[in-house]
């Protein structure tokens, strides 16, 4: 792939510029089809690619905590500073850090010159022009199943016409900060021409001595996909972002306090673009003029929307454990038996954990967890491996989860009905929930214990339409038929009837 920078240039001389592909491959000495390729190119969306192994310097994993240390350190008196040599003690002792005194020496003379030049930049003046935008993470209380939550919502505001937009996720994560901004450029159904941000770790991978910003590559594909230009505050001067800011608390006074019920977040978020238009019908608070007719203004600046969404997803291959689970974040999702022990891959949303073959296919979704050491457990790949040991089906969580009217079926099977009960579950359940296999259950009982094949007969009855048929009642009474008893006198009786006719 080619550098970021001059992808930029052969979009902006092609779609901008108007010049030909040819032209444009002859002043940057590439070939016209790469060229072509990228003028073109509508989905900058993350692909699977095969993982690197390259060896890191000493440094690279505690740069980080090091530069926190340091700006720390300049916001006190210069006596009360760390040393050199006391960071690099307190690397040791905290973190097991087994890089030499001259290593971190060398490091933190070079790092506090880089920050203090920084530090001395001057801020960047707010831009006010139609179409720009800012953009901030806000957190507000909420009430789920009867417990007080915190939950982050991001604010996408227009110092324009000081309007904005607000969606809550359960988290601050890459994949949420980026479903966020896409959700909203495709319901105003444009893209601000330039964002400004604040130095969020979803965004920004590290700040360079220049002023510029390593993005992360998920960030720098969503901004290639859709366009807009970024512009991002001096570390430490969120003033430079404070229409953003007060809006953040605006949308929390306003719309999030007290706190909310929330089952759904889907559906909550459906509510929040109204609330968030319905704002615009009061008067800007310096030019006098209704925010929504501002707002017409930032819509005509904006940019059009790509034809295709970006993927909000990222890509990991993970080993899972002999039990086939793999474990995301603290939290332990399960896959199939037969990658146990093996390579699998995954493909993570804002909202879902999606197990795939090497060729993509879905293998299992699961809803995501957020928190720490919680389980999400999907049994219909297992229950072929549990169809051989279905001795072992109580001490298992997916015995719990199953209806009532399944364990009492189970619990009255051989070992034999046992086994071909769960290899029916394996297959009813990969397209299928419980629910029609359990009133197949039901109805196939109404004859006494059922066979596993009579429940699997009447399931594809119910899930084809037909269902069982009803009992069927003559429409013509049948005569009435004297009681049988031996000897002749009934005949007798028949025939005077039919002399009688």
């Amino acid at each position: 792939m080619l550098a970021v920078a001059e992808i930029n240039y052969i979009r902006h001389e092609a779609n901008n510029k108007g010049h030909s592909y040819s032209e444009i491959a002859k002043r940057i000495n590439r070939d016209y089809r790469t060229v072509k390729k990228y003028a073109e190119k509508v989905d900058f969306s993350p692909e699977e690619k095969p993982k690197q192994y390259r060896p890191s310097p000493v440094m690279d994993p505690v740069k980080h905590i090091v530069d926190e240390w340091l700006l720390e350190d300049f916001k006190q008196k210069k006596k009360f500073r760390r040393t050199a040599k006391r960071i690099w003690e307190q690397l040791k002792e905290e973190f097991g850090f087994k890089g030499s005194e001259r290593t971190v020496r060398n490091y933190v003379s070079n790092r506090k010159q880089e920050l203090l030049n920084e530090a001395d930049q001057a801020a960047i003046p707010l831009e006010t022009k139609p179409g720009s935008a800012q953009v901030d993470f806000g957190e507000a209380p909420f009430k789920y199943q009867g417990e007080q939550i915190t939950l982050p919502y991001l604010v996408l505001s227009f110092p324009y016409s000081n309007s904005f937009y607000f969606q809550v996720f359960p988290s601050q994560n890459k994949e949420c900060f980026l479903e966020g901004l896409k959700r909203i450029f495709h319901h105003m159904g444009g893209v601000p021409k330039r964002i400004r941000f604040d130095n969020l770790s979803t965004a920004v991978k590290k700040v360079l001595p220049n002023g510029e910003r390593q993005l992360t590559e998920e960030f720098q594909n969503f901004v290639l996909h859709y366009g807009f230009e970024c512009e991002f505050c001096n570390p430490n001067s969120g003033n430079e972002k404070g229409h953003v800011e007060s809006m953040v608390k605006y949308v929390r006074n306003n719309y999030l306090l007290p706190s909310l019920h929330v089952l759904d977040l889907d559906e909550l978020n459906k509510n929040l673009w109204e609330k968030a238009e319905n704002d615009r019908q009061r008067k800007h608070y310096e030019k006098e003029v209704l925010i929504s007719e501002l707002f017409k203004e930032d819509q005509k600046a904006f940019l059009v929307l790509p034809s295709k969404e970006y993927q909000c997803v990222r890509y990991e291959t993970l080993k899972a454990d002999k039990y086939g689970y793999i474990k995301i974040e603290k939290n332990i999702y399960s896959t199939s038996p037969r990658y146990a022990l093996n390579k699998v891959l995954i493909r993570i949303s804002y909202n879902t954990v999606d197990i795939l073959t090497d060729d993509h296919e879905l293998i299992i979704r699961h809803s995501r967890l957020y928190g720490q050491y919680r389980k999400s457990i999907k049994w219909q790949p297992y229950l072929n491996l549990m169809a051989k040991r279905p001795m072992a089906l109580k001490y298992t969580s997916f015995y719990e989860q199953l209806p009532d009217e399944w364990q009492t079926y189970l619990n009255s099977c051989t070992v034999t009905e046992k086994s071909e009960a769960l290899r029916l579950l394996a297959t009813v359940l990969k397209d299928h929930d419980f629910t029609r296999i359990t009133e197949a259950l039901t109805i196939a009982y109404e004859h006494g214990h059922p066979s596993v094949e009579s429940i699997n007969q009447v399931f594809y009855q119910l899930i084809n339409g037909r269902g069982i048929r009803p009992e069927i009642h003559p429409k013509l009474p049948l005569p009435n038929m004297p009681e049988a008893a031996r000897g002749l006198e009934h005949y007798n009786q028949l025939l005077k009837g039919a002399e009688l006719n």
